[in-house]
């Protein structure tokens, strides 16, 4: 099915089209509900935005590494959502709670938590209120919060492809990759099923470039930053 896919912020004009299934049209698509986050823009400069947070219990894995993973962090806060993070590596996600700011008490908000790699007890997520977990466990991650009610999304971090982590990115509702070296793009390509040309194409992105995949999607975008979250994050990077 060939879906006509309307460029964020923009109300006239033909947008991008590429060929789609249908359910995923609610994961990646420039959106105008609550959950829509605005990534990154088009080899056009057309605003792309991911629909992260939705009715549908919603798996994501981000392959490259602490900069995305934090942008795809700080941009669902701004949509409204809760976000827990767990984590061996608690001091790389301290910006998240200097972001959120205070609560009402004159404490850390409790809209960001920090936790340890170990099952907890997770917020209840809503339409009003939906959840973001940030599994930032290494190449091969345990599937320690698996999201199982609406509203509740689960992003895997991945340094890099390691082939312990297929069944986590076939699981994957939306994948997003940076730039990948030789040997990766070819594990890539057998974990996607992906053709030689796609394969080429993930190991030649710039810093700035991901690529968007899911069943039947292949989107290149460009990540976009602002000023304020170049303070919280630095420029782009690939990577760590």
């Amino acid at each position: 099915m060939t879906s006509r896919v309307r460029d964020a912020g923009q109300q006239t004009g033909v947008a991008p089209e590429f060929t789609v299934d249908p359910a995923m049209l609610d994961a990646v698509s420039p959106s105008g509900d609550r959950g829509g986050i605005v990534l990154g823009s088009g080899l056009q400069g057309e605003p792309l935005t991911i629909s992260a947070l939705r009715s549908t219990p919603t798996r994501i894995v981000l392959v490259g590494g602490l900069y995305l993973a934090r942008q795809v962090a700080l941009r669902a806060m701004a949509v409204g959502a809760w976000i827990v993070v767990a984590t061996g590596r608690p001091a790389a996600w301290q910006l998240l709670s200097k972001a959120a700011g205070s609560g009402p008490n004159g404490g850390p908000s409790p809209l960001v938590q920090i936790r340890r790699l170990s099952p907890v007890e997770l917020p209840r997520p809503s339409e009003d209120a939906p959840l973001l977990v940030i599994h930032d466990g290494g190449p091969t991650p345990q599937d320690l919060f698996p999201p199982r009610s609406p509203w509740q999304t689960t992003v895997y971090v991945l340094p890099y492809l390691h082939p312990q982590a297929s069944a986590t990115a076939n699981a994957a509702d939306l994948v997003l990759m940076q730039r990948l070296p030789a040997g990766q793009a070819e594990l890539a390509a057998r974990i996607w099923r992906l053709p030689p040309q796609m394969m080429r194409q993930l190991t030649g992105l710039k810093d700035d470039q991901v690529v968007a995949l899911g069943p039947n999607l292949w989107r290149p975008l460009r990540l976009v930053t602002t000023a304020k979250e170049k303070q919280l994050i630095g420029a782009i990077t690939r990577g760590d």
